[in-house]
């Protein structure tokens, strides 16, 4: 089992704690030295200001910050978790994560998904209706990008190649985010993982994707994404979820040992990564409290 935590710079309201350059390497080599496996931080260029009183928040621009990360680290991984896909050029995409692959040695994963938000396509100039249409179409195109072939463009009515390559090959990993039958599709004939999202059913009727908050609801996913890969004739190499049912770390509802029975039980159900919820208001409180789950929960 592999673990991951945020950088937590969706948390805007605390300044620099979080939101720096000296917030994000401090947090990240914090997350190495625990001997955590990946860092992740999500995407939202431009919310609307009624999902930010509802249920949102804001975020740096996740491949410049997972950069930063990168250059203070050596071993962690950088994930997006996850990178709205269709509100992107596929090409310029694929250039933006083939550089960070590129300079951070081969350690992205792209965690990327369709998206829910239509006040926010609509502001960045992305069209919502076709957006799953478009995000399939963009992983081929990315995947024949990072080819190093050239590709015929329509667009432009010529031939295309793209150096450098990416440092993974034949390209970093793509993990479908998403719990619709339609994501784990997708995850089955064009991705390399599956990045599942927690979900609440509260948050499910405002953010798109299905409830997804129990073990048995996980259990009953997971078959049905078994299901689809046994159509496709492909294997989903990895699995990543979140800690459901037993708290945050460091607060009064943690549950260390209900933490190594559901570790067990994931690792029965074929997830490789964990990610792990560290809530905290202060930089300084957050390395503390990932120190203490690395030599607590992961014998680091």
């Amino acid at each position: 089992m592999k673990f991951c935590a945020t950088l937590h710079t969706d948390k805007v309201d605390l300044g620099t704690e979080f939101v720096s350059g000296d917030g994000v390497t401090t947090v990240a080599r914090a997350l190495e030295d625990a001997g955590f496996d990946a860092a992740f931080v999500t995407e939202h260029p431009f919310p609307d200001d009624g999902y930010l009183g509802y249920l949102g928040h804001h975020a740096l621009d996740p491949f410049v910050t997972l950069a930063t990360a990168a250059a203070a680290t050596t071993r962690l991984r950088v994930l997006t978790h996850i990178c709205v896909v269709p509100y992107h050029n596929p090409y310029v995409l694929a250039k933006t994560v083939a550089t960070l692959d590129v300079l951070s040695g081969g350690r992205v994963i792209l965690g990327c998904g369709a998206g829910y938000m239509a006040t926010e396509f609509a502001a960045v100039g992305a069209s919502f209706d076709d957006r799953n249409e478009r995000f399939d179409a963009a992983i081929l195109a990315m995947r024949q990008a990072w080819s190093g072939e050239p590709v015929p463009v329509e667009a432009s009515a010529a031939t295309h190649t793209m150096r450098p390559l990416p440092v993974q090959r034949p390209h970093p990993p793509i993990w479908i985010g998403g719990n619709s039958r339609r994501a784990l599709r997708r995850a089955a004939e064009l991705g390399d993982g599956w990045d599942g999202f927690a979900n609440t059913a509260e948050r499910a009727a405002y953010n798109r994707t299905p409830e997804l908050d129990t073990l048995d609801r996980l259990r009953r996913l997971l078959d049905d994404l078994h299901e689809l890969e046994h159509e496709t004739g492909r294997t989903v190499r990895d699995i990543a979820f979140s800690l459901i049912g037993i708290g945050s770390y460091g607060t009064d509802a943690w549950d260390a040992a209900a933490f190594h029975e559901i570790i067990a039980e994931y690792e029965k159900l074929g997830v490789t990564m964990t990610l792990v919820n560290i809530p905290a208001r202060s930089r300084s409180e957050y390395c503390d409290l990932v120190a203490s789950f690395g030599s607590e929960m992961l014998g680091a």
